[in-house]
């Protein structure tokens, strides 16, 4: 499973700029900023040209035929040539299985992330079958999931209950998950970290760009992970995505 969310891709403009700047061609730049309904030069929505006032105006960065044409043949040209891709840069929320996410870290160069923590925050809800990527489990493996989902839900109601319960009670419950032998808090904690899945899901906020999504899309568009096949259907859909594919008929 993965859920991709909040895409946002910046930079066009200045990435445009440095395009030019070997050449000294920034006039031949016919690039700008137009909207969702028609080119660059008219809004059917104002009927006008675009204005500030139009709610609809100014929402999408759009390529005149001069700069596709040359980001086309420096993106052909290879890695050396084709630095402005590096100057796109892409935003988006990602929630993925841990195993996935031990796939995408090989993508350490042009790649920030922040993620939610496993480290801090495991224990701040109940763990529930929804948290996991289990679609191709089968019945009897999907079984053993639930119990191991049951027995970190009992280490977390040990860890978020410890300093309320009795000393008889907790006792009690310690000798039952911990063979009698003597545990302190953080060990319920550690029960939680050790037991979870790769197939936990978690989120992170990613900031990309085009040059290393061509990387990934290269290399893996035919994994075999459902993950990556979602990941490069996400990126098909990109504004001006044959940047990043190499797919289509760039010259206008």
């Amino acid at each position: 499973m993965l859920k991709i969310e909040n895409t946002e891709v910046l930079g066009w403009e200045a990435a445009i700029r440095g395009m030019r700047n070997p050449m000294n061609s920034w006039e031949k730049s016919d690039s700008g900023f137009g909207c969702d309904y028609s080119d660059q030069h008219f809004c059917s929505v104002c009927e006008d040209g675009h204005t500030e006032a139009c709610p609809n105006c100014f929402k999408q960065y759009k390529l005149g035929p001069n700069d596709l044409d040359l980001m086309t043949r420096l993106r052909n040209a290879g890695t050396d040539h084709r630095k402005f891709m590096r100057m796109i840069t892409v935003y988006v929320d990602l929630t993925a299985p841990l195993y996935w996410w031990k796939e995408f870290d090989t993508y350490k160069v042009g790649t920030v992330a922040n993620s939610c923590s496993t480290m801090h925050k495991i224990a701040a809800k109940e763990f529930t079958l929804e948290d996991f990527s289990c679609e191709h489990l089968t019945m009897l493996s999907k079984e053993r999931l639930k119990e191991t989902i049951g027995l970190m839900n009992l280490y977390r109601d040990l860890y978020i209950n410890w300093d309320k319960r009795d000393d008889n009670t907790k006792n009690g419950l310690l000798h039952d998950v911990f063979d009698g032998e003597q545990y302190q808090k953080k060990d319920t904690w550690w029960q939680m970290i050790q037991l979870l899945p790769s197939s936990y899901n978690q989120r992170r906020t990613v900031m990309l760009n085009y040059e290393v999504l061509a990387n990934i899309y290269k290399s893996r568009k035919g994994h075999r992970l459902d993950e990556w096949h979602t990941f490069c259907d996400w990126i098909e859909g990109l504004p001006y995505s044959e940047l990043i594919t190499g797919k289509g008929d760039h010259n206008e």
